[in-house]
């Protein structure tokens, strides 16, 4: 079988296989063109710290271990700020010898700095699911800036699926930057696509914004509710640079406008830990179709999810602070990002999650 990520078509395939299973069943909206979105189950756990199961270790032995008290999300429960909690997911797999997936935060997720990833049973990293893996999924919440309001069926996170390994290396990266452009500009290449932080738009003076500390609880299912300058602050300068304070969680957008081809997929990943004291990113699919003009894209801002550790660092305008690594899909997907699924960030520029609105 040909290495590559899973299009749409497949993943409704390995639906009605059973591969892919849902309790209730999974819904077609579900699907996307190379990812299926993962739905909250009824019962969340508050547990004392994060964890992994281990080899050979289930996470329910561990949550016997760690639980404190749970949470009833059939009717909607607030996630406090600072809390862990460990919530089974609606999904389950029964994944052949050499099909591998891997999971991440939904966008809007990563935007309101909820802290999402998913661990397996026997599992020893967070959202790595190794291929011939049967068994339950569980999602691990940790909302870092906001207190959250979610439901049984919200769907945080999202999974892919891959065949095989199809990742190019640097040298088929460049050939594909030379036949079909990915970034408007000069293509820094190493290890994946290189992209920066843009601190001196063209117009005006917005570069970002930052989350205040003591905010509200933020409703999930409010799409377009919550005034902006209630969770926000606003960034503004016109000297092309921004102290980064330790602990604060900020949404910038990268200089760079992204194009993802048909037959590629990607993903988000840290640059370099050495490049500075923060990390930038929670939600990194981006999926086939993403700023492709056949899309409905222009290409399409990266926007940046940054949070600083332990010291003030000062971010530059320019600064490469992350990387994308480009997959090959095993099929172009029969439905791309933006082509009429209401996709919610294509041609997308500093934007924040979907919850908010501008006054």
């Amino acid at each position: 079988m040909t290495a590559g990520v899973l299009p749409i078509q497949t993943l409704t395939k390995l639906i009605a296989q059973g591969v892919l299973r849902g309790a209730p069943s999974i819904q077609a909206d579900q699907v996307q063109p190379a990812s299926l979105d993962l739905r909250l189950g009824t019962i969340a756990y508050r547990v004392r710290a994060s964890f992994l199961p281990g080899a050979g270790r289930s996470v329910q032995d561990r949550l016997a271990e760690f639980e404190m008290h749970r949470v009833d999300l059939t009717q909607g429960a607030v996630l406090e700020k600072g809390c862990v909690y460990v919530i089974p997911l609606m999904e389950s797999l029964n994944l052949p010898t050499g099909l591998s997936a891997v999971a991440n935060a939904k966008s809007s997720t990563g935007r309101l700095d909820l802290l999402t990833r998913t661990i397996t049973d026997g599992g020893t990293e967070f959202d790595r699911i190794p291929d011939g893996y049967d068994g339950p999924l569980y999602a691990e919440v940790c909302p870092r800036s906001f207190s959250v309001l979610v439901r049984s069926g919200q769907r945080l996170n999202q999974i892919r699926f891959r065949q095989g390994m199809a990742v190019l290396d640097d040298a088929a990266l460049a050939a594909l930057h030379a036949s079909e452009p990915l970034v408007d500009g000069t293509a820094v290449i190493s290890d994946g696509l290189g992209f920066s932080v843009d601190l001196l738009p063209k117009s005006g003076d917005l570069l970002g914004y930052r989350a205040k500390p003591h905010a509200g609880v933020i409703d999930m299912n409010r799409i377009g509710h919550y005034p902006v300058r209630d969770f926000w602050e606003e960034i503004r300068s016109g000297e092309g640079r921004i102290i980064l304070d330790p602990g604060a969680f900020y949404i910038l957008v990268s200089r760079e406008s992204v194009t993802i081809p048909p037959d590629y997929a990607a993903e988000m990943a840290p640059y370099l830990a050495m490049v500075g004291e923060f990390r930038v990113h929670y939600a990194g699919f981006f999926d086939p179709g993403f700023g492709y003009a056949a899309a409905g894209g222009a290409g399409s801002r990266g926007v940046l999810e940054v949070r600083c550790h332990e010291a003030p660092f000062v971010l530059e305008h320019g600064q490469i602070v992350g990387r994308l690594v480009y997959e090959r899909m095993q099929q172009r997907p029969m439905t791309l990002y933006g082509a009429g699924i209401a996709s919610n960030y294509q041609g997308q520029g500093l934007k924040l999650a979907k919850q908010f609105r501008l006054d």
